[in-house]
């Protein structure tokens, strides 16, 4: 299969037309100059490194990522993909994004590594990408949970002689571990989001809606990250705030609901830097909270202190979930918790990653190490129509450390702080 490839540099326009009137399928585009990126070079390397150690160990000879988490962790690139597929090719000595035309010379500018852009002016150029990129007959590893069935049939072909084997779960495992550069910036993320969380409490009255509390919020998280970076892009930070009925749901979004007095409220502010999610999640009330309603707040209070005394290393994930459950059963409430009490942190987002091997739940081994970085976020939901109905959830971020664990979350929680008045 023909191929044609042409490089275009700083102040060339870049003409889609090759030799002879032949269609480019892959340029590269060489536009401006490299941003300064979030993360050094040595820590990019480290974790390029540990990617190829698994894969002399696997017999893996390229890895073709997919995933927006995979790929933002290995390269530094955030893709959007707008209906187009997007990857990097990991091999012993290179690592190559592939980036689609529409997006010019920016994956070039702020990938850390090679990139290779392929042009829609053929059908399935992307796969030339790849055949470009990976001799057929390599054993290649791919991700099993990311890649559809449609994308790995074409990538099948495209490499007929080759193997596929899965790097998603030891990709998982590496990025479970965060290296000091990667908590520099959840430190910050944590900071940003108590900004954010100060802003809807600024916001809120009776008679405003969910979505204005949301947006106060949101722009100060934005302006503070500018701020804090102001060479990264400013994309993804979003604020849910949740009133009443609408707090039964963790990632409910905004509506156009207007607070009223006596209101149960959740606040959750995300602000994403370089692809890296950090959260804020409070309950509140607005100007009162009945009996019912204090009694429950109490004890989801009490189960998210215990949960943050739990996590220490050497401490089972799903030992901490076991423990939980008993506080809600003391109560009468386990039947209304509504999932896991915390997750990984790290290149996270409503849209992409998980790290599944790292959340506090039941059926999760995990031992909790030094510089895993997770959540307590306990949370019951009582459904319309009984006494202290709604959601409750409160969310700290902690750092596991060599001897116990740093929560970076330092937003008020509890009647005391959060019950707000209503103006």
């Amino acid at each position: 299969m023909l191929v044609l490839l042409r490089v275009f540099c700083n102040h060339e326009a870049p003409q889609q037309v090759g030799v002879g009137g032949m269609v480019e399928d892959l340029i590269v585009i060489k536009n401006g100059e490299h941003v300064m990126p979030t993360f050094s070079a040595v820590e990019m390397a480290g974790r390029l490194a540990k990617l190829r150690a698994h894969m002399v160990e696997a017999r893996i000879e390229a890895t073709l990522f997919t995933s927006y988490h995979n790929i933002i962790y290995f390269s530094e690139f955030l893709y959007c993909a707008f209906g187009r597929p997007y990857g990097l090719v990991v091999t012993e000595d290179s690592a190559s994004l592939i980036s689609a035309n529409v997006d010019g010379g920016q994956p070039w500018r702020r990938t850390q590594g090679e990139n290779l852009s392929y042009t829609d002016w053929h059908r399935d150029n992307y796969f030339r990408a790849v055949q470009k990129l990976i001799p057929d007959g390599s054993r290649v590893g791919i991700e099993f949970d990311h890649i559809n069935l449609d994308s790995r049939a074409k990538v099948e072909a495209s490499l007929p002689g080759s193997e596929f084997v899965d790097v998603a779960k030891p990709a998982m495992s590496m990025r479970m571990f965060k290296s000091a550069e990667e908590i520099a910036v959840i430190k910050n993320g944590a900071r940003i989001a108590n900004i954010g969380g100060g802003a809807c409490l600024e916001a809120i009255g009776e008679g405003v809606p969910e979505y204005e509390i949301a947006l106060h919020s949101t722009r100060a998280m934005v302006r503070e990250i500018a701020a804090t970076y102001p060479h990264v892009e400013l994309m993804d930070t979003w604020t849910w705030f949740q009133s009443g009925i609408n707090t039964d749901g963790a990632h409910n979004p905004l509506t156009s609901r207007k607070l009223e007095k006596g209101d149960i409220l959740i606040l959750n502010c995300f602000p994403m830097i370089s692809g890296y999610y950090s959260a804020l999640e409070r309950t509140l009330f607005l100007d009162h909270a009945s009996d019912d309603h204090l009694r429950l707040w109490e004890v989801n209070i009490q189960v998210h202190e215990r949960g943050l005394e739990l996590i220490q290393p050497g401490v089972r994930c799903c030992e901490i979930a076991h423990e939980l459950n008993e506080i809600y059963k003391q109560h009468d409430l386990l039947q209304y918790r509504t999932f896991g009490y915390g997750h990984s942190f790290g290149v996270l987002s409503h849209y992409y990653g998980r790290e599944a091997g790292l959340e506090l739940r039941e059926d999760v081994e995990t031992v909790l190490e030094p510089n895993m970085v997770i959540s307590m976020e306990p949370m019951i939901m009582l459904h319309e129509g009984l006494p202290g109905a709604g959601g409750y959830r409160e969310h700290d971020i902690l750092v596991v450390t060599e001897d116990g664990a740093e929560n970076i979350t330092d937003f008020p929680y509890g009647p005391e702080h959060n019950i707000i008045s209503a103006r």
